[in-house]
């Protein structure tokens, strides 16, 4: 049966957090409030408990899960190859709504879908996802919905979707907007805007004036 917790409430917040780090310490789902919409996570490092995350949400392995991380550090370990390019546009935008695809580590153990040596990495400007990825890790969050189905920009939404698949629930509110994060290819010699979300071309290139739009 999941558990639901109400993050305005300290006693409630402080509860759910250590109860959602433990549910995925154990390799189970939990859904979390961000700066965008809701998103559902698992142990990015367990290859079952991703899989769960992806057949929670009806969705195939072409389309791997994204990496949450609670702070830019973290980022050493993770990634390879990180140009001062991609480090300009993390001190400017991060915590936000920029997801950056960079070359992991190939150290790392993980299986994410099918990725091509690559991760999809984002830190978010949420308190309640910034103090769960501190107390946890990196983590894999795809938004809290069925494939096909909107993103969910409140706790209802996204439980009425995942039910039960998902052990606990941290009710933020609702998002402040249901526009998605802009992702920057950051692999290449040149950043290659692949969406454009939150976060415009012109707001971008004020960064990294060369950053390309694919078509």
């Amino acid at each position: 049966m999941a558990r639901r917790y109400d993050c305005s409430d300290a006693t409630d917040r402080a509860t759910g957090l250590r109860e959602a780090a433990s549910a995925v310490r154990r390799g189970e789902l939990v859904v979390l409030p961000t700066d965008t919409v809701y998103g559902v996570g698992a142990d990015a490092f367990s290859a079952e408990a991703v899989g769960d995350l992806l057949e929670a949400k009806g969705r195939g392995r072409g389309m791997p899960s994204p990496v949450l991380v609670g702070s830019p550090n973290t980022l050493h370990g993770l990634v390879t190859e990180f140009s001062e390019q991609a480090w300009e546009l993390v001190d400017a935008f991060w915590p936000g709504a920029l997801t950056l695809v960079a070359k992991h580590q190939p150290s790392l153990t993980w299986d994410l879908g099918e990725t091509r040596g690559t991760v999809a990495v984002r830190m978010p400007l949420h308190p309640v996802a910034i103090e769960l990825l501190n107390e946890f890790g990196p983590m894999a969050v795809s938004s809290a919905n069925l494939t096909g189905h909107p993103s969910p920009q409140d706790c209802d939404a996204a439980q009425e979707m995942l039910g039960d698949s998902v052990s606990v629930y941290l009710d933020g509110g609702p998002t402040p907007a249901a526009v998605p994060s802009s992702i920057v290819d950051v692999t290449g010699p040149v950043p290659v805007l692949l969406r454009a979300g939150a976060i415009s071309a012109e707001e971008l290139r004020k960064v990294v004036p060369e950053l390309e739009v694919a078509n």
